[in-house]
């Protein structure tokens, strides 16, 4: 989304059209913040540590 932003802009005009863009952006998407970090393996992290050095 694109906000164009004159120098005759006013003051509410500009606040308006900055609460319009973050009200926009809090809807749309999904929230991923509970699975960072989480990682499911199904070997040994140090075994396939070495799998993947023993490749080069």
């Amino acid at each position: 989304m694109t906000i164009i932003i004159n120098k005759n802009t006013s003051k509410k005009e500009f606040e308006k059209k900055l609460k319009s863009l973050q009200s926009s952006k809090t809807e749309k998407g999904i929230d991923l913040s509970k699975l960072v970090g989480v990682i499911k393996l199904d070997k040994d992290p140090l075994q396939i540590q070495k799998e993947m050095r023993g490749e080069w």
